[in-house]
């Protein structure tokens, strides 16, 4: 009998885009704390519910009865989050909430059936969780920091929060022997014709970009060593033979001096596996950097990029030019790395020239690939509060998320379907140089969308921060 199953609220058979796209990785958050918890001591079981149903994890729940049920909840889980959570109390389970959606709810999902919701690291606060609950049960636990628990008397408790792990480097490797990690690389290299294994090097990120959630975190940056980093590749390389790996930091070349000391180490070792990461434009300025980055065999990078209106920009407190961007973009793709742009529309404030200002950019910056999406207020973000007063949701709240959130004054969903065709069409006219037929049509397309845009904006104005 386990001490605690940990499972979290995504499965892979109910995403229809994800299906489609077939790219899904493992849980690291959850492996972390099987790994850490079953160094302390604790029995653990992990239930990876991307590639399993509902049906099996309640079958689960129904068949038998462990202390605690663990569940990581993000942004996009929140109803399945619900329906596991009734389920395990209908059949005796506490339920222990963690992660950045329950943390930004806590209130809602204490009064939804969730015992305890751990706010920030979990390592360390379910280590003393777990006996404080079986010692004391579920209305006691004012004593274990990082915790949101119902007193005796239903009145909700949130205790101190708890200091980060200063040492990251002591907290155990992910925990990948307790699922299926072949299946997830098959699943790759059926669909893409490459497996594919996650791995973190870092955890948090330090920027203050006012529309993404800290809740985890905070705003930290804690780096593993080089060498432990190294011996990770290595281990993963000899175990899984994955032909790439997904670099899951924030932000992957934070620090120039470790990116250059870690492609460094693993030229040492003869270890040269093609990757994608993510990172910011003005963490690209430096050669060695880029340079580093080839080296380690990086074969695409994403960079935020997020509007090409300064403006805008310095609204959502990126602290990042739309210079650096394009110098980023142009960098990488010298070096024959590809690049991959992240945009978003319809932040507060944004006006048809903030938009044709990001057409320009990406004309200029030219990425091998780009998605957009419209920006949308995460609870506890500053983002939030600054639109606090203008959000509605249009369900029921157990039925939506954050990113259903409408805001009043901005446009629909319709109008930033404009702006894509706008952007696309733009972009593909200006990189179509043999077929002068197709670049005119598809400017036509984009002049056409912009005019429609800038018309539909006209007659509703959207109020400038």
């Amino acid at each position: 009998m386990p001490d605690i199953l940990l499972s979290h609220g995504y499965f892979l058979g109910e995403d229809e885009k994800e299906q489609q796209i077939m790219r899904p990785y493992p849980p690291l958050g959850l492996l972390y704390l099987s790994a850490f918890l079953k160094r302390a001591g604790f029995a653990v079981e992990v239930f990876d519910s991307t590639l399993q149903t509902r049906a099996a994890l309640s079958a689960v729940l129904a068949s038998r009865v462990a202390p605690v049920l663990g569940l990581y909840t993000t942004l996009m889980s929140r109803r399945p989050i619900l329906d596991i959570t009734a389920v395990a109390k209908a059949h005796g389970w506490t339920v222990v909430l963690g992660g950045p959606e329950s943390a930004n709810h806590p209130h809602e999902y204490l009064a939804r059936g969730a015992d305890v919701i751990v706010i920030g690291e979990g390592e360390q606060t379910l280590a003393e969780l777990l006996p404080a609950i079986a010692s004391h049960g579920v209305h006691a636990l004012h004593d274990v920091a990082g915790t949101m628990f119902r007193d005796h008397d239903g009145r909700v408790v949130s205790t101190p929060g708890r200091a980060l792990i200063a040492d990251i480097n002591a907290i155990p490797w992910p925990d990948r022997s307790a699922i299926d990690i072949a299946a997830y690389v098959d699943i790759w290299r059926t669909h893409h014709g490459r497996g594919s294994v996650n791995l973190i090097t870092a955890r948090g990120c330090a920027y203050r970009c006012n529309w993404c959630s800290h809740s985890v975190y905070g705003f930290t940056h804690r780096r593993r060593s080089v060498v432990d980093c190294a011996d990770e590749v290595e281990w993963i390389r000899d175990t899984y033979r994955p032909d790439q790996l997904w670099y899951a930091d924030d932000v992957f070349t934070i620090h120039p001096t470790w990116l250059i000391d870690f492609a460094r180490e693993l030229d040492r070792r003869g270890i040269r596996l093609p990757f994608e990461t993510i990172t910011r434009a003005d963490r690209m300025l430096r050669d060695d950097v880029v340079d580093a980055l080839a080296a380690l065999g990086c074969y695409r990078i994403w960079i935020g990029a997020e509007s090409g209106s300064q403006r805008i920009l310095d609204a959502m407190q990126r602290g990042v030019t739309r210079e650096q961007v394009q110098q980023a973009s142009h960098a990488a793709r010298r070096r024959g790395v590809e690049v991959g742009m992240f945009l978003m529309w319809g932040y507060d404030g944004e006006t048809p020239d903030d938009i044709a200002d990001t057409v320009d950019l990406v004309q200029r910056a030219n990425p091998n690939v780009f998605f957009t999406t419209v920006a949308y207020p995460i609870a506890g973000t500053g983002y939030f509060d600054k639109v606090r007063d203008r959000v509605s949701l249009p369900v029921a709240w157990e039925d939506g998320s954050d990113r259903l959130y409408e805001i009043a004054g901005r446009p629909d969903r319709s109008y930033y379907k404009l702006a894509d065709t706008w952007l696309r069409s733009a972009v593909e006219a200006h990189r179509t140089t043999d077929d002068a037929g197709r670049a005119a049509a598809l400017r036509a397309s984009a002049d056409a969308a912009r005019s429609e845009l800038r018309a539909r904006h006209a007659a509703v104005p959207v109020d400038a921060p």
